[in-house]
């Protein structure tokens, strides 16, 4: 008995917990658990009334500076949105903005275009908007993001900032995926040119976490040409769209106020000119960031199968939403760069962000750097004609590994040679130590600016209220440049 007690604990202790593991591994091949273990997206305080984000107040904002809006996407869901005054402008019309009486909806505005907020926006040729792509989890006045609008519109009385809760998160409709919230990112796009007729150059992209990968996948859709007309989320939209108008024969009054059709220059696939994307704590795609990755830096995910690859690459193989926002941003550098077009690339990571490695933003700046690259080299570029399509399909792939080999050694050569030459180092202590190491890498080819800053501090999520992210947006919008009262 007591020889089999002694092999039955040992058993135990470790199949037990390898058990649990494999259960894990199994439900999140699932994809409706996978994606609620990826999106986190019912883990929020909705159910405690304090946490009412129709009372903006509660989280220090002057009362009416922010509107709670509904604004719908092109596949009619509808995603709940702030748009939040930069603090200076409302103080110079504090009066007739807390005049307004929202009482009688709940603090909620059903149409944001009646209201003195949106006029102050529209009719300003000089106002700036940020569009705010927010991490997984939680909703919009959850964890640092009130404190991160704070941080933005105290930059300018010329910053506005577009918040939005992605479907099936806070009050917005729907249930995330990928596709989904890609669309949901062209709502807020498409509102901001179109209904509050802002143009691309006077809007700044900025996603954190998650939101890093919807505003890659948003800017490279917009920014690459005839994207509008050939990816296949745009075709099913347009079609359910006309689908609908043909049905109806005309569009509700109240939606079309808050939801965009697309404009004759989109139809004909015509790229816009952001005047900057920022990514604050970014990945280079979900599968990868996700076979290293630790819950709070402590707890493994996928870290464990790396010691079988072949199981690793299979449970990769399961996730059903990629966000390959390394192969995105190559997309959009080299489609800024064949067409002559202004870009201007942020990225922003934390040394002590536990929660997604600091090395992934080299990633994304490599992928970026090397869309320049395939553009001097004319990757991609050839016609191919039906003859060349016949060919033996091995020979097309030798022919493409070839070229991957090529590419991804001038990409490696390249930035051995070059960047350091285009790095700045700053040490934030008097001793200089590896932990307190904060860079700056801009690099520059002709319209296209890539910039990379690792800072010292900020973890995964105060990063956002820290120095970097305003004055990254001030840089954006060309504030940073300008004199201290023309700002105001």
């Amino acid at each position: 008995m007591t020889s089999s007690a002694a092999y039955l604990v040992p058993a135990l202790a470790v199949g037990v917990p390898v058990g649990i593991y494999a259960l894990f591994i199994s439900l999140v091949s699932i994809p409706y658990i996978q994606r609620f273990a990826v999106y986190a997206h019912t883990i929020n305080t909705l159910w405690w009334p304090p946490h009412n984000p129709n009372r903006p107040e509660r989280w220090g904002f002057a009362k009416n500076q922010v509107t709670p809006f509904p604004l719908h996407t092109l596949d009619h869901q509808t995603l709940y949105a702030w748009h939040i005054l930069p603090l200076g402008l409302y103080a110079r019309h504090e009066s007739a903005l807390a005049a307004q009486d929202r009482s009688s909806t709940g603090g909620f505005v059903p149409d944001i275009t009646t209201t003195l907020n949106f006029k102050l926006l529209r009719d300003d040729p000089e106002a700036r908007l940020v569009l705010y792509f927010h991490g997984n989890a939680g909703h919009i006045t959850q964890s640092i993001r009130p404190r991160s609008f704070h941080a933005l519109t105290s930059v300018s009385s010329k910053v506005h900032v577009l918040a939005i809760d992605y479907r099936g998160f806070g009050l917005s409709t729907g249930s995330p995926t990928e596709q989904g919230l890609v669309l949901d990112a062209r709502a807020a796009v498409d509102w901001a040119t179109q209904v509050a007729r802002v143009p691309a150059e006077r809007i700044v992209l900025l996603g954190h976490s998650l939101g890093t990968a919807v505003a890659a996948a948003a800017a490279a859709e917009y920014y690459s040409y005839s994207s509008r007309r050939s990816t296949p989320e745009a075709a099913a939209c347009r079609s359910s769209s006309d689908d609908d108008d043909d049905e109806t024969g005309e569009d509700d009054d109240e939606t079309r106020e808050t939801s965009p059709r697309e404009s004759e220059s989109q139809r004909r696939g015509e790229a816009m000119e952001f005047a900057g994307i920022i990514l604050v704590a970014g990945f280079s795609s979900l599968p990868t960031m996700l076979s290293g990755y630790a819950i709070a830096g402590w707890i493994p995910v996928l870290r464990p199968l790396s010691y079988w690859p072949w199981l690793l690459g299979k449970v990769m193989s399961r996730i059903v939403d990629k966000w390959p926002s390394a192969e995105r941003l190559t997309r959009l550098t080299k489609s800024a760069k064949m067409d002559g077009r202004r870009l201007n690339l942020t990225l922003i990571h934390a040394r002590n962000d536990w929660d997604i490695p600091y090395h992934e933003d080299d990633k994304l700046f490599k992928r970026a750097v090397r869309g320049l690259v395939e553009t001097e080299l004319g990757v991609g570029t050839e016609y191919r004609t039906n003859e060349q399509e016949d060919e033996d399909e091995d020979e097309r792939e030798r022919s493409r590994k070839e070229e991957e080999r090529v590419v991804e050694s001038s990409v490696e050569n390249l930035l051995e040679k070059e960047k350091g030459k285009r790095t700045v180092e700053r040490w934030m202590g008097d001793v200089k130590k590896e932990s307190e190491r904060a860079f700056v890498t801009k690099w520059e080819d002709e319209g296209v600016c890539i910039r990379q800053e690792l800072w010292p501090y900020g973890g995964h999520n105060n990063l956002m209220f820290y120095a970097p992210v305003p004055m990254a947006v001030m840089k954006a919008f060309g504030l940073a440049d300008q004199p201290e009262s023309s700002r105001d």
